[in-house]
């Protein structure tokens, strides 16, 4: 808060704000030069973060205020409801999986190490039942858990682990040695998200997964794993769970694992550079054994992604998408200033924002050819499940959906030089965002914090997936507004201390001319598309070309 309170007295005179941005370096001649303003931003931000929201926790009371919200937001800004059966929602059937009184330790050579839930390890399942219970549970070492046969890759090779606890690494076999670029070098492919080695587990039988915490290949710290996975956690519902969850998903702190590999007798480092080779091979941790056991309450329950559409005067059937996620943690374990609600303000309040920020220019302007649906995506922080569901079950084509935009946590901290582009080099909307940017008087940036695997986490991911042409831009770059070193530090304190805590509130000093000027980018190449007959499509050699190369025959 005070780097904020800082940031807010050193600007003061700056005179900052979207329109005296937008209105000094107009768009392409040909476009409309919107005003998107930076104090509504705030105000929606400020609103949605507020205690009464509750952390915007889904399947709670929150969630009928935020949906009460924004349906009246994007009602008044013209827009039409875009949901089923004429309504605002899209309704999402969930799994809610809550563990409880979790006891959990290691042996080795005839000692006991306890692990206390939330601080050594965090445990938690997505596979329905009522209780957990693994006793005497061989550990293996499988490197990062990847099978890439694409990469002549195996890290299990011929090693059964069914019925065993696997323990892997986070990210993947590049991270720390990106020169062998074996998967990508720095950025992260799929294989190193948490979710693929749960999902590479399942597959494999194995009894549990201990994925080994450590902050730089994470991206993140250990409070945000707990935060993250000690309370419920959620899943859409499974024809078959069994084959696709383990009974136990847990991570572990990182002096942990090393202790238990020295009591195996091995080197903690010296496994981690053996599982950057294709020569790897699983190692069992000899005489270390894993006894756990809780109690897993297994409830359904329905949650919404929040959908508002404005139909298109030609082309009605013919979509242009913007997306972000509503949700965010809810009310959790208190900080040491006894507040237990975690706001999400950035993560991603400020997302939203923008959406609805777009929708009021969008309602204000003459009405586009091909139709514009704005969705607010349920369940992110549970692993993408709002929009996974959606992407399964569209309620706009996919084959006629043009392409789309996500936005989550935005920028507010103040003007960049640079229009950070998450999956850089995967569709020509590169280009068109480019072109925008350019107008604005900034540059492209390619994929800011792709070693963090951003590409992987975020709502645009299933849509991708299945072949929809997905852009994910923020702000990037050097700040262009004095004080520098103070939005520096601001930014900096969020990443270091505010993601997923229950200090990502709301401050009058967050400045949202930045985050206006992405917003007058996406509109921009959207605008285009909207009153166009193009189709934008994945560049060669993308992994979603093929998918989208299916259903051509749709788009003709």
């Amino acid at each position: 808060m005070r780097l904020f309170r800082t940031l807010s007295l050193l600007a003061a005179g700056a005179a900052l704000s979207a329109c005296s941005t937008l209105g000094a370096e107009a768009p392409p001649a040909a476009s409309p030069a919107p005003m998107f303003e930076a104090q509504r931003l705030s105000d929606h931000t400020r609103i949605l973060s507020d205690d009464s929201f509750e952390g915007r926790g889904i399947a709670t009371p929150a969630e009928d205020r935020v949906i009460r919200y924004l349906s009246e937001q994007f009602a008044a800004a013209g827009f039409e409801p875009g949901g089923d059966n004429g309504g605002w929602t899209q309704a999402v059937t969930l799994n809610r999986f809550t563990a409880s009184n979790v006891r959990a330790q290691f042996t080795a050579g005839g000692e006991t190490i306890p692990v206390t839930h939330g601080q050594q390890i965090v445990v938690s399942t997505r596979l329905p039942g009522d209780h957990v219970m693994l006793m005497d549970a061989p550990l293996v070492f499988v490197g990062y858990g990847t099978t890439a046969p694409e990469r002549n890759w195996d890290d299990f090779k011929d090693v059964d682990v069914r019925g065993k606890i696997i323990v892997v690494l986070v990210n993947d076999a590049d991270f720390e040695q990106p020169e062998l670029n074996t998967f990508n070098g720095r950025a992260m492919t799929y294989y190193g998200r948490w979710t693929y080695k749960y999902e590479e587990a399942a597959r494999r039988g194995a009894a549990g997964v201990i994925i080994v915490h450590e902050t730089a290949p994470a991206s993140y710290g250990w409070a945000t794993v707990t935060n993250s996975w000690s309370g419920p956690q959620f899943d859409i519902v499974r024809a078959n769970a069994a084959a696709e969850r383990v009974p136990m998903e847990a991570w572990v702190q990182r002096d942990v694992a090393v202790d238990l590999f020295t009591r195996a007798g091995l080197d903690f480092e010296a496994q981690k550079v053996a599982a950057r080779s294709r020569d790897f091979r699983p190692v069992e941790l000899t005489g270390v054994e894993f006894d756990g056991m809780f109690d897993v309450a297994t409830t359904q329950v329905t949650t919404n992604n929040i959908v508002a559409r404005l139909p298109g005067t030609t082309h009605p059937d013919e979509t242009i998408l913007y997306t972000g996620h509503w949700d965010h943690i809810g009310v959790g374990a208190a900080n040491a200033e006894g507040d237990a609600i975690f706001n999400g303000a950035v993560d991603n309040a400020s997302g939203i924002a923008g959406l609805l920020e777009l929708a009021r220019v969008f309602g204000a302007g003459e009405r586009p050819e091909r139709s514009i649906v704005i969705i607010g995506f349920t369940a992110e922080e549970s692993g993408l499940l709002g929009s996974e569901f959606y992407a399964a079950n569209p309620l706009y084509p996919l084959e006629t959906t043009v392409a789309g935009f996500n936005l989550d946590a935005m920028n507010v901290y103040g003007r960049l030089s640079r229009l950070g582009i998450t999956g850089y080099g995967q569709s020509v909307l590169d280009e068109q965002l480019e072109a925008y940017a350019s107008a604005q008087g900034r540059s492209i940036q390619p994929d800011t914090n792709n070693a963090a695997g951003t590409y992987f986490r975020s709502d645009h991911f299933p849509l991708a997936k299945r072949g929809v042409p997905m852009a994910y831009p923020k702000g990037a770059g050097d700040f262009r507004d004095e004080p520098i070193a103070a939005r520096i530090a601001a930014r900096d304190d969020y990443g270091a201390n505010r993601y997923h805590q229950s200090n990502d509130e709301w401050f009058p000093e967050m400045d949202f001319s930045g985050a206006a000027e992405d917003l007058a980018v996406v509109y921009g190449v959207g605008l285009d598309l909207a009153n166009s007959r193009d189709w934008p499509e994945w560049k060669p050699g993308s992994e979603f070309g093929p998918v989208r190369e299916a259903s051509e025959a749709s788009r003709r």
